[in-house]
C-alpha cells in the first residue's frame, strides 16, 4: 500500500503541475504556430551563409521563429548545413530553436517567475556569442568540413519529417489578412498539433519524473547535492551540475521545465537554473544523433563546448542578475503542489482547451493525419505532405 500511496502522490502532483501550465503551453504553441506560419523555412538557408555577427543574429531570430523540439531543430540544423549554410550559425539557429522559443518563455514565467524568462531569453544571446568564439578557437576548419561531408550522407535521425515540412503561407498581402485566410487558419492548425505532437512524449516524461522527484526526494537530498548551506559554493556548483543533470535526465525540448522547478525547489542556484534549461541539447540521445549526423570527433567536440558554454552562461547570468536585484528569492514554484486546484487560471484552462479543439478539428479535416505519419520520415522529404493540403 506504501507503493500505492507514494505512486498515487507522484501522478497527482504531476497532474497539478499539468493542469497549472496547459494553458501557457497551449499559448505558447499558438503563437509560435503563428509565427512559423509567416516563415519560410527555403529562406532559412540563404541567409546563413557565414558566421558574422549579422548573420548569427539573424539564425538567432528565426530559430527563435520556429519548432521547440530538440530533435527537430537538431534534424533542421543539419538540413540547413547539407544546404549550405554555416556550420556555426547552424548550430545558433539550432540552439534558439529550442531556448529563445516563445512558449519557453511564457512557461518559465507561468511554473517559476518573470525573472527566469529574462534570463532565458539574455542567457541565450550569451550562449551564442559563446559558442560563436568557442567553434572559432576549438574547432579547425578540417573538422568542419569532415562534419559537412558526414551531414551530406543524409543519415537519419529523429523528427526529419517534421523538421523538412514547410506549412508557411504564400501568397501577399498584409499579416493578419494571411493569418485569417483560410490558408493561413489550416497552416497554423497543423503548425499547432504538430509541434504538440513533436514534444508530447518529452513534456509528459517530464512531468512525471518533476512529479516523482517532487514527492518522493526529500528536500534534505536536494540541500547536500546542492550546497544550499554555503551560498558561494552553491553558485559555482550550481552550473556546473547542472548540464550533468539534464544529460541523464533524457528529457529535452520544453519538458525539462518542470525538472527545473523541481531542481529550483530544492536548491540549485539562479544560474544553475539556466544552464538546465540550456542542456536540452547534450542529452544522451540527441548526443547520439550528432555522432550519426556529423561523425564522432565532432560530436565529442559539441558535447564539450556546449557543456563549457552552458556553463559559463549561468555564471555570468548569476553574476549580472545579482547585483540588479533580478534574481527571485521565492523558491516556490506554483505547480508543485499535490493536489488540483481551481483557480483564475482554471479559465484560461478552459479557453486553451476549446481553442485546442478548434484547431484539432481543422487539422483533422484537412489532412492532418497523413501530415502525422510523415513527421518521422526520412530527411529531406519532399512532395505533397510537405505543405498542407489547400482549404477547401
Amino acid at each position: 500500500m506504501r507503493v500505492l500511496d507514494a505512486a498515487g502522490h507522484a501522478a497527482e502532483t504531476a497532474a497539478s503541475m499539468a493542469w497549472e501550465i496547459w494553458w501557457a503551453l497551449v499559448l505558447g504553441f499558438y503563437l509560435s504556430a503563428v509565427v512559423e506560419a509567416l516563415v519560410r523555412k527555403d529562406t532559412i538557408g540563404r541567409l546563413l551563409g557565414d558566421r558574422r555577427p549579422k548573420s548569427l543574429a539573424v539564425a538567432a531570430g528565426l530559430g527563435a521563429a520556429s519548432s521547440s523540439c530538440s530533435y527537430a531543430a537538431v534534424a533542421l540544423a543539419r538540413s540547413l548545413i547539407r544546404k549550405g549554410a554555416d556550420f556555426v550559425a547552424a548550430m545558433a539557429f539550432q540552439f534558439a530553436s529550442t531556448n529563445l522559443v516563445i512558449e519557453l518563455g511564457i512557461i518559465l514565467a507561468v511554473l517559476l517567475a518573470w525573472q527566469f524568462t529574462l534570463a532565458e531569453f539574455v542567457g541565450g544571446i550569451i550562449m551564442i556569442i559563446l559558442l560563436a568564439l568557442a567553434f572559432r578557437a576549438f574547432v579547425p576548419e578540417q573538422l568542419i568540413d569532415e562534419a559537412r561531408a558526414q551531414a551530406g550522407r543524409g543519415l537519419a535521425g529523429r523528427m526529419e519529417g517534421h523538421a523538412a515540412m514547410d506549412m508557411s503561407v504564400t501568397g501577399d498581402g498584409p499579416f493578419w489578412r494571411r493569418l485569417l485566410s483560410p490558408g493561413g487558419f489550416t497552416a497554423t492548425s497543423h503548425l499547432y498539433v504538430m509541434n504538440w505532437w513533436s514534444v508530447l512524449f518529452d513534456i509528459v516524461l517530464g512531468l512525471a519524473i518533476a512529479g516523482c522527484l517532487a514527492a518522493w526526494v526529500p528536500d534534505s537530498f536536494w540541500a547536500h547535492l546542492f550546497f544550499t548551506e554555503h551560498p558561494l559554493a552553491a553558485k559555482l556548483w550550481g552550473p556546473l551540475i547542472a548540464p550533468a543533470i539534464s544529460v541523464v535526465a533524457f528529457v529535452c525540448s520544453i519538458g525539462n521545465v518542470p525538472l527545473a522547478a523541481v531542481l529550483w525547489n530544492g536548491g540549485i542556484s539562479f544560474g544553475g537554473v539556466v544552464a538546465f534549461i540550456f542542456a536540452d541539447l547534450i542529452i544522451i540521445p540527441i548526443l547520439l544523433i550528432y555522432r550519426k549526423y556529423y561523425g564522432t570527433r565532432m560530436a565529442v567536440r559539441m558535447f564539450a563546448l556546449f557543456y563549457a558554454t552552458m556553463v559559463v552562461a549561468g555564471y555570468i547570468i548569476e553574476v549580472v542578475f545579482a547585483p540588479l536585484g533580478l534574481i527571485t528569492a521565492i523558491r516556490n514554484a506554483k505547480a508543485i503542489s499535490p493536489h488540483i486546484s481551481l483557480n483564475s487560471d482554471t479559465y484560461l484552462d478552459i479557453i486553451a482547451i476549446a481553442l485546442t479543439l478548434v484547431l484539432v478539428l481543422r487539422f483533422l479535416s484537412t489532412g492532418g493525419r497523413a501530415m502525422l505519419a510523415m513527421m518521422g520520415g526520412p530527411p529531406d522529404h519532399s512532395g505533397p505532405a510537405a505543405h498542407p493540403p489547400s482549404p477547401t
